[in-house]
């Protein structure tokens, strides 16, 4: 417990004294740097966050969440059937895809084509949500639909014709030649990533299986799943039902990508931490000179029979609640700023005409923000972890004063 002295005496020392300058000054400089560090360590943090829902939500909306891909027969379509994937799974559609290369004029560039058919396509997230010039209901034959970022580079628009080799060839009398046939564009969609948009197509399934000269027994099955978060659990259900095929998630095909991102997270983690660790390291300097300036009070205290513990509570509070009162104002700069991070954005690039977050480097348009109370609480909790630890030496220090030799003290 805290007594009605400590609590005096500690808000006697808070209060800002002219003879106490320089003491003033680390104490300002202490809570500005804790302030700054927590505030600017939650605002990295909501972006990163945010960057990283707004890539999982643009990649999980162009694949599948689970794809079940045959080894060697065709994938019984009696298993589709199966009451737990009927439960977990909101659509089912089979597909195929194959490597290509898009002729045109001057311009050559490798190309993946996946392969759906007409009534399937337009249940796709990329088609369904809107983000799509054309028509969707047109995938037959010798008919595709190409992403935003190369009909800009191709100079295309619907209606359009793109010529396409396949990796498979037509033997001739002078050998094997690659096959090539022209499409016409139907569509184009805008996936919100450019590295998808420049390098996927989407044709009609028979036609893709004739010009790769694939079969049925090569087709995959994409499930959909009602509940995508819980994608590790529904792998291994859907892996029961499969149990001879291969089964992989979105997550299986980026986790390179990801692992990245996560180790990228923790190290600005540590590294804006180190911003918080040396300003509450001013607390340490501002405490000492604090314990030298009141030495003489110290020795009153402890000839009137203040205890000891007494001396250590006064100056370790004084640490604590410079600490404590830096985060909770750091906290509310950091979620003030993440909420409006995006208007901030806007503000500078205009202000400054500068882009500050090009789509093109960053695949997003705005700039995304997610606060994770989680997040929060693990930083304020450091912060003050970190406050109590520096605070606890000075405060030391001060209760094991000589009484006599610090009424001597001038």
């Amino acid at each position: 417990m805290i007594s009605t002295l400590e609590k005096e005496i500690t808000l006697r020392y808070l209060k800002t004294r002219k003879k106490d300058g320089f003491l003033n000054i680390i104490s300002i400089f202490s809570f500005i740097g804790i302030s700054l560090g927590v505030a600017v360590l939650i605002i990295v943090m909501s972006v990163m966050n945010g960057f990283r829902t707004e890539l999982i939500n643009k990649i999980v909306g162009f694949n599948a969440h689970v794809t079940v891909k045959p080894y060697e027969q065709t994938i019984n379509k009696e298993k589709l059937d199966n009451y737990i994937l009927k439960l977990i799974s909101k659509e089912l559609i089979f597909s195929n895809s194959g490597e290509a290369i898009v002729i045109n004029k001057e311009y050559t560039k490798g190309l993946v084509l996946r392969g759906y058919d007409n009534k399937d396509f337009s249940k796709l997230d990329v088609v369904k949500k809107g983000n799509l010039i054309g028509n969707s209901n047109q995938l037959i034959k010798n008919y595709i639909s190409i992403g935003k970022e190369l009909s800009f580079n191709l100079k295309l628009a619907v209606g359009d014709k793109i010529s396409i080799m396949s990796s498979s060839g037509i033997e001739t009398i002078i050998g094997t030649l690659p096959k090539q046939e022209t499409f016409i564009i139907s569509s184009i969609f805008d996936s919100g990533l450019a590295d998808f948009d420049q390098n996927i197509a989407f044709i009609n399934l028979k036609t893709l299986e004739n010009f790769f000269d694939l079969k049925k027994k090569d087709r995959n099955l994409e499930v959909y799943l009602k509940n995508p978060s819980n994608i590790e659990v529904s792998k291994e259900q859907i892996q029961k039902i499969f149990n001879n095929e291969f089964v992989y998630t979105w997550a299986d095909m980026n986790r390179s990508l990801f692992s990245a991102l996560k180790v990228e997270r923790n190290v600005m983690f540590i590294i804006l931490s180190l911003i918080i660790i040396v300003a509450a390291f001013n607390i340490i300097s501002g405490l000492t000179i604090l314990v030298k300036n009141k030495t003489r009070d110290i020795a009153i205290l402890k000839s009137i029979g203040v205890l000891n513990k007494s001396i250590t509570k006064i100056f370790f509070l004084v640490g604590i609640t410079i600490g404590s009162t830096a985060t909770l104002f750091g906290i509310f700069l950091g979620v003030m700023f993440s909420l409006y991070i995006e208007n901030l954005r806007e503000f500078l690039s205009n202000t400054f005409n500068i882009d500050l977050f090009p789509e093109e480097i960053y695949f997003l348009s705005t700039m995304p923000s997610e606060i994770n109370p989680t997040s929060i609480f693990i930083i304020s909790i450091s912060s003050i972890i970190i406050t109590i630890i520096v605070s606890i030496f000075p405060a030391m220090k001060a209760s094991k004063l000589d009484p006599v030799k610090g009424l001597k003290y001038e």
